[in-house]
């Protein structure tokens, strides 16, 4: 059976699934559309929460980052898995203890002002829609290959998806059609890992074989076979860094923290019945996503020799491209591969240097290594269905995220009180919608590769709501002045320094241009102190919170109770 057809059945059946799933857990109050009624088991919501969070960034991108990037890539591993450790610490109790639905919500709620929290809004529409982008590109690359149909026409398709089953189902549909996506993304990713680690090292954890010896009798390491290939082709040395340790810093420290202020993962401790639940929570996603997480470096590993060799042919003199194996053409199609025969010798040459002759974009690597390494055509179909339910998992919580900070935030809280129940289900819906469209629309026309993107919206979330959430819950005498003022800062200095250098002046887009040699992805770090100072400061020339919101701050950190049970 041909890939695309194993593929229109594979991916088939996971939406079947997805949409029996939103069908069955229809939201029919608001309580359920916006947080699944607080009765989801930690267990599940772990898995929910791993899959919201799992995005087409961590499935698609992430070890194509590494195998292009080598060393550098470990940066997205320490950040975007080290956030969880703040989250399920810091956060995620003292926001289920608060009860509100929204980040904008307690925001508004803490600091006592409209304001706050239409700022708030802003801020997490802006950060969302930032996000989704990189996602709906990636359903895109998803299906430009497999159901052979152009980006533009698989942006499309995810979108009907997608509408259907957050629309429809809300928070309540999307948390169980989540659990489902955890399982064929997980599954998804390890089979074609477990399969290449036998085949390259004979172990059968790819985390073993990530260190292991070749098993092709040569006596050398996966890893300094890469950094022989990387040196011989004027690649800097796999294993060796070419980032500034204090870059280095700054992006892990915007993707930890950026983790920590994310809109649509925390409103995910809001669907548990118990403050304590929210903990387990967090360590329940954070088990799950390491599986995933231990797994991208073997896997970009693996794709990167595989790629070089099949490119260059064993002698790394190249091969023809007449012979070319199928995966280069079939990629070709999609426009992600390109070859320009430099030389006029017919053989295709992979290098880091003026001999390169292939354009291969990183966002193909996890998609195609299982044709690259020759795997049956299931496992081929499997991994594409594993790419479109990341991409579509988190797709889903981020317009959720946007639906319910305009229905519930900005028109029930702000502009339209009176409004009953099911008009705000309406409303929610509708935002919705329209956020797909737009969604879209980013898709389609991406501001940078799927990764890239996403830690951009993760700077933009360090720089905003990191801050705000951490001084309203450990700092009871903040003010709303200082809160506002500190995410105006922090956001829009963060927002104007990505867009200078990656849409208004590109060619500066250069370390010896960067702010204290910081890079967009790292800027939000740069940004969310710049949103403390400014916070404090203008907390310390104004009034501090009234009286009876810093005992509101005090009963969250301390629930009563607490002190006499230690005095007994």
């Amino acid at each position: 059976m041909g890939i695309q057809t194993m593929t229109f059945i594979v991916v088939g059946i996971t939406f079947a699934l997805y949409i029996g799933i939103a069908l069955w857990a229809r939201a029919g109050s608001t309580k359920e559309f916006y947080v699944a009624g607080g009765g989801v088991h930690p267990v599940a919501n772990g898995m929910a929460t791993a899959a919201d969070w799992m995005s087409a960034a961590s499935f698609i991108s992430m070890a194509g980052l590494i195998s292009f990037m080598g060393y550098d890539g470990a940066v997205y591993l320490l950040g975007w898995t080290g956030g969880y450790v703040l989250l399920a610490l810091c956060l995620a109790p003292y926001l289920r203890k608060f009860g509100k639905f929204t980040v904008p919500d307690f925001i508004g709620d803490r600091y006592y002002s409209q304001t706050a929290r239409t700022v708030a809004v802003i801020c997490a529409i802006f950060i969302s829609f930032t996000y989704v982008a990189g996602q709906m590109r990636g359903v895109g690359v998803v299906f430009s290959r497999f159901l052979e149909v152009d980006i533009t026409m698989g942006v499309i398709i995810g979108m009907a998806i997608v509408f259907f089953y957050s629309v429809l189902g809300g928070m309540k549909g999307i948390t169980y059609t989540q659990v489902a996506q955890y399982c064929v993304l997980i599954f998804a990713y390890l089979v074609p890992a477990v399969f290449i680690s036998i085949i390259m090292t004979g172990h059968v954890f790819p985390q073993l074989g990530f260190g292991a010896t070749l098993a092709d009798g040569s006596g050398v390491s996966l890893l300094d076979k890469l950094d022989g290939l990387s040196t011989e082709l004027g690649f800097n040395e796999y294993t060796s860094g070419t980032k500034g340790m204090f870059d280095v810093f700054c992006i892990t420290a915007a993707l930890m923290v950026g983790t920590a202020g994310l809109p649509h993962v925390i409103v995910r401790f809001f669907t548990v019945p118990k403050v304590r639940d929210a903990r387990k929570s967090a360590g329940w996603a954070l088990l799950f996503i390491a599986i995933l997480y231990t797994t991208a470096p073997a896997i970009a590993s693996f794709a990167r020799v595989n790629m070089i060799e099949t490119i260059n042919g064993s002698e790394q003199t190249g091969t023809e491209y007449a012979q070319a194996p199928g995966w280069i053409k079939n990629w070709e199609k999609t426009g992600l591969i390109e070859w320009e025969d430099k030389n006029n010798d017919g053989k295709m040459f992979y290098s880091g240097d003026e001999r390169n002759e292939m354009k291969v974009d990183r966002d193909i690597m996890v998609l195609a290594n299982p044709e690259i390494a020759d795997l049956p055509n299931w496992v081929i179909a499997l991994v594409a269905a594993g790419g479109v339910a990341a991409a579509l998992s988190t797709s889903a919580g981020l317009l959720l995220v946007i639906s319910t900070s305009i229905s519930h935030d900005l028109l029930k809280r702000n502009i339209m009180p009176n409004i009953t129940d099911r008009q705000e289900l309406f409303y929610a819906r509708l935002a919705a919608a329209t956020g797909i469209i737009i969604a879209g629309y980013l898709g389609i026309n991406p501001p940078g590769f799927v990764a890239q993107v996403v830690a951009f919206a993760f700077g933009l979330a360090a720089s905003s709501f990191f801050p705000a959430i951490i001084l309203g819950i450990f700092h009871k005498r903040m003010s709303s002045k200082g809160a506002i003022a500190g995410m105006l800062a922090g956001i829009g200095f963060t927002a104007a320094y990505i867009v200078y250098f990656k849409f208004v002046n590109p060619a500066a887009n250069v370390s010896e241009n960067w702010l204290f040699g910081v890079s967009p992805e790292g800027i939000g770090t740069i940004g969310m102190a710049i949103n403390f100072v400014v916070a404090y400061a203008v907390y310390k020339l104004n009034d501090e919170a009234p009286r009876e919101i810093q005992d509101m701050v005090e009963d969250i950190r301390y629930p009563k109770g607490a002190g006499d049970a230690q005095a007994h």
